[in-house]
């Protein structure tokens, strides 16, 4: 299964997230993961690179040409995190991909942009089934701040996406995780992040 991991938005979190979920997949799914670096600022690249150097394993090498990609699918899970600096390959990847998922951050702003993504998904695939699925990312975690849930709410009157009730929040250890090369789950076990994104993994991937 091939799945991107995207939003029109900057700084809405891909490569935190598809960093920790390939980690996730590959501990917790018994297969092979391939994982796509696809956005020119390669920060995905560069944690991954972390990780191999400190000797962590499993060890993931990640791909930053797309022309590859038709071949995934078949043998193994792939992650693509994508920059929307590379209109090119975001389209390439969204035309091979079974399926979009969006981390939308709590303000108005990401929720129009990723109203304006999912016309820009439903252009690139052309009818093609595909599925979308949506999370709140970078969640406030302050009970009386409403931004994460009003936009969790707008999201769920658009059409063309599916919400997730799964939630990544604003949280320290996810700049850890990119800096020392391991994912949350690797660095705390017991983290309220482990248990997000274990939450997220499951909703995905249904196990």
């Amino acid at each position: 299964m091939i799945t991107v991991i995207a939003n029109l938005k900057g700084g809405t979190g891909k490569s935190t997230i598809t960093f920790n979920l390939s980690l996730w997949v590959a501990k917790n799914c018994n297969t092979y993961v391939s994982v796509y670096d696809l956005d020119p600022q390669a920060t995905l690249t560069d944690a991954l690179e972390i990780r191999a150097e400190d000797g962590h394993a499993p060890v993931i090498t990640p791909s930053n040409d797309v022309s590859l990609l038709a071949k995934e699918g078949v043998k193994s899970e792939c992650i693509i995190d994508i920059g929307m600096a590379d209109q090119r390959s975001m389209e390439v990847a969204i035309s091979q991909a079974d399926r979009v998922v969006v981390p939308i951050g709590p303000s108005s702003a990401d929720v129009w942009s990723t109203q304006r993504f999912l016309k820009m998904i439903s252009d690139i695939s052309n009818k093609k089934k595909l599925e979308v699925f949506g999370f709140m990312n970078r969640a406030d975690t302050h009970h009386n701040v409403r931004e994460t849930d009003e936009a969790y709410e707008a999201m769920k009157t658009l059409s063309g996406i599916t919400m997730l009730d799964a939630r990544v929040y604003q949280r320290t250890i996810y700049r850890r995780s990119f800096s020392e090369g391991m994912a949350v789950f690797e660095l705390d076990p017991r983290s309220k992040a482990t248990e997000e994104i274990n939450t997220l993994g499951k909703a995905l991937y249904k196990i």
